[in-house]
């Protein structure tokens, strides 16, 4: 059974007060509640916010038992600030949280602590939000068809083949050994590439139902952008992650050539679907492996 934990959550532009304080409330009820001692701390690294006012809201967490936050001078992306995190703490066990989730629940952080027989424990995510004024918005069409791919028992089956980094639990020796791989300077693909890294390693690994919740939806036309920044990193590292996404697949593939062409002429109409009040689903299939596919060096 883990006693100590240090949760942490790296944060740019965002504010990750309210996140923050329900963690603290959850921990403090274990604290009070446990019959042997629990120790715990939250700390929250700022990866060189451009946006005062969330760092101003930020700074209540340090008003927070056993809380700190702490900003970076300079951005160093999402990889550097999470090792940046590890090298931080003081406990043997460290829950990695995306401050942008939504904690369900109140035994969010009691279903970890069982969880210390393997390195790495992954928590999962679930779509937590759904009004009608969401049925236009991409993300959330498309993390809404994308759940039933990620069930716990396929989560399971797949091993660190589903490992992500929005909700997941590592033993801090772990992630000292083998750190995120800070090339990555943006986000996406870094969490593939080091559940590929702590595989071939020989770490183990659990996947529980312990969901975070997502909640927040961009609009359409930041998460095609979004979706763009993070397919020219696949490109970039390809190599690397190699056997890790099937769009690597299609870029090595005899198909590469039409399916490139396709989107020399299609890609534009595809993309103002996407970005519109009407996306669909299928053409952002299409889309992804055409912009992959259309990458070059």
């Amino acid at each position: 059974m883990i006693q100590e934990l240090s949760i942490l959550i790296p944060v740019y532009n965002g504010n990750a007060f309210p996140a923050v304080k329900r963690l603290s409330a959850l921990c403090e009820r274990i604290v009070m509640d446990s019959p042997s001692p629990f120790k715990y701390e939250i700390i929250v690294a700022d990866d060189g916010s451009e946006q005062k006012e969330a760092i101003e809201a930020n700074k209540a967490i340090n008003q927070l038992s056993n809380c700190q936050y702490i900003v970076k001078e300079q951005n160093s992306g999402s990889a550097a600030t999470r090792n940046f995190l590890a090298s931080q703490s003081h406990y043997e066990w460290l829950l990695f949280i995306d401050c942008d989730m939504e904690i369900p629940g109140m035994d969010y952080i009691m279903r970890y602590l069982p969880c210390d027989q393997t390195d790495v424990t992954n928590g999962g995510i679930k779509v937590g939000a759904s009004h009608e004024t969401l049925q236009h918005n991409l993300r959330y069409l498309y993390e809404k068809r994308a759940e039933p791919a990620h069930t716990i028992d396929k989560r399971r089956a797949a091993g660190f083949q589903e490992f992500r980094s929005a909700n997941f639990l590592i033993r801090r020796s772990c992630i000292l050994s083998h750190p995120f791989d800070e090339r990555f300077l943006k986000s996406g693909y870094e969490d593939v590439c080091l559940g590929k890294t702590l595989y071939e390693a020989g770490a183990s690994i659990t996947h529980i139902d312990n969901p975070l919740l997502i909640c927040d939806f961009e609009d359409n036309k930041n998460f095609i952008e979004k979706i763009e920044r993070n397919l020219t990193t696949l490109f970039r590292f390809r190599k690397d992650l190699k056997g890790y996404s099937r769009l690597i697949d299609y870029g090595d593939s005899i198909l590469h050539f039409p399916i490139r062409l396709w989107h020399t002429i299609f890609g534009n109409i595809e993309r103002k679907n996407l970005t519109g009040k009407h996306p669909c689903l299928w053409i952002f299939s299409l889309y992804k492996v055409g912009f992959y596919c259309s990458l070059k060096d």
